[in-house]
């Protein structure tokens, strides 16, 4: 991957890894010192391209066919913003989806850092219902999805 400076390639290269459970070819698409950040998840922030590769050797095991799909990419200077689908199959036969947005800034053919909105993709009772349970557990101080399940059509 280096050598490569079009952040786009870097983006290319990353799916062609996932589709092929290349954990070589997809940690040469990351800079040694990579910066991982998840907004909503500011726990899980790490430095290193070792824990991204633990990391991705457990999806591979976990979801063996797993693939990536990009919806979409654009690119300005240095840095891809990428919506990303990734499917597979699970272990236990479930079947796996998750939606990803990822801002990565690269030099050199390489992710340096990227940011992360990394969320399953679930089936759910619609959008009104979405709101109501959202704004009901706001109210009550009450964390989304361990609320009321309707607030009497208040929302």
């Amino acid at each position: 991957m280096q050598g490569e400076t079009d952040p786009r390639a870097v983006i290319d290269a990353i799916k062609r890894a996932v589709d092929d459970h290349d954990l070589e070819a997809l940690a040469a698409c990351f800079h040694p010192d990579y910066l991982s950040e998840q907004p909503f998840h500011p726990d899980r922030t790490f430095r290193g391209s070792e824990q991204m590769r633990k990391n991705w050797s457990q999806i591979f095991w976990s979801v063996p066919d797993i693939r990536a799909n990009v919806l979409r990419c654009a690119v300005d200077g240095n840095t891809a913003w990428t919506e990303w689908e990734l499917r597979g199959t699970r272990l236990d036969g479930a079947p796996a989806l998750m939606a990803m947005v990822t801002i990565a800034g690269t030099d050199g053919g390489q992710v340096v850092w990227m940011r992360l909105y990394l969320e399953p993709v679930t089936p759910g009772a619609g959008i009104d219902a979405s709101v109501r349970e959202h704004m009901a557990a706001r109210r009550s101080g009450a964390t989304p999805g361990r609320g009321p399940e309707s607030d009497g059509g208040r929302a």
